[in-house]
């Protein structure tokens, strides 16, 4: 009689690159299109890369070693191998996971909103290029079009910004008010999670497969985002304004 436990071989990358690949599907992120140039612009344009390659180097880089050397050397999950080097360390662990489960979550609900917004692009004319459809209230203006003297409205909002609270959020009054179930969405979050279980469901290998597509892509549309942008009317001044370092904000703790 054996009572010991089955454990299955735990898988592997088929090879160094696809590893690599998901890893650099790992760096670029949300972040990198939104938040990163949101935050350079307001602590001071190019003065705020000194904080941040300090940090990057003296943060960043360890933390992220640690995490590949960890999983590697180990060759466990990310509760088990906190067990391996430190049983106490373990909670770090569960609350890496815990903090990795809300992430998740959220991410497929951003990506469901993706896939609705690429759906709706199949049309001759944009639905939040303009104003005219069934969501758009009186304030609506086509600041691209409308004259000077249509702008002096307080209440103006643009087709885009009504798209997006009124056509894909539906967003209601108040808390109190919940709304009803948006069957387009939930079809969306439902196709966002299949996409999402297909590309892990055999681990490695069938991961190993997917980021060769989500790790070069995302390099990819910034790369035609930088060019088509730095080929724009005024893009120097623009780069000039965004990048004009203001030395004084590096006093700000904030920063």
């Amino acid at each position: 009689f054996n009572d010991k436990k089955v454990v299955n071989e735990r898988g592997q990358w088929n090879n160094k690159v696809e590893f690599v690949l998901s890893v650099a599907g790992e760096i670029i992120g949300l972040g990198n299109v939104w938040r990163f140039p949101y935050l350079c612009y307001k602590n001071g344009g190019g003065a705020f890369f000194v904080p941040y390659v300090i940090f990057f180097i003296c943060c960043g880089i360890p933390v992220f070693f640690l995490e590949t050397a960890l999983g590697q050397f180990t060759s466990e999950g990310g509760i088990t191998c906190w067990r391996k080097v430190c049983p106490l360390f373990e909670g770090i662990g569960y609350a890496t996971q815990i903090i990795e489960a809300y992430l998740n979550v959220y991410y497929v609900v951003i990506l469901a909103w993706a896939i609705f917004y690429l759906f709706n692009c199949f049309t001759t004319e944009l639905p939040w290029a303009s104003c005219g459809h069934y969501w758009n209230t009186e304030n609506c203006v086509d600041f691209n079009n409308e004259s000077i003297a249509n702008l002096t409205n307080p209440y103006a909002t643009s087709p885009v910004m009504e798209f997006w609270e009124r056509r894909v959020l539906s967003i209601s009054s108040g808390i109190e008010e919940v709304g009803s179930l948006r069957w387009e969405l939930a079809i969306c979050l439902a196709i966002a999670w299949i996409i999402c279980y297909f590309c892990i469901w055999k681990g490695p290998k069938s991961t190993g497969k997917v980021v060769y597509v989500t790790a070069t892509f995302p390099y990819f549309m910034l790369l035609i985002l930088l060019l088509r942008g730095i080929t724009l009317p005024g893009a120097a001044n623009g780069i000039k304004f965004y990048l004009y370092p203001d030395i004084s904000r590096l006093s700000d703790p904030q920063v």
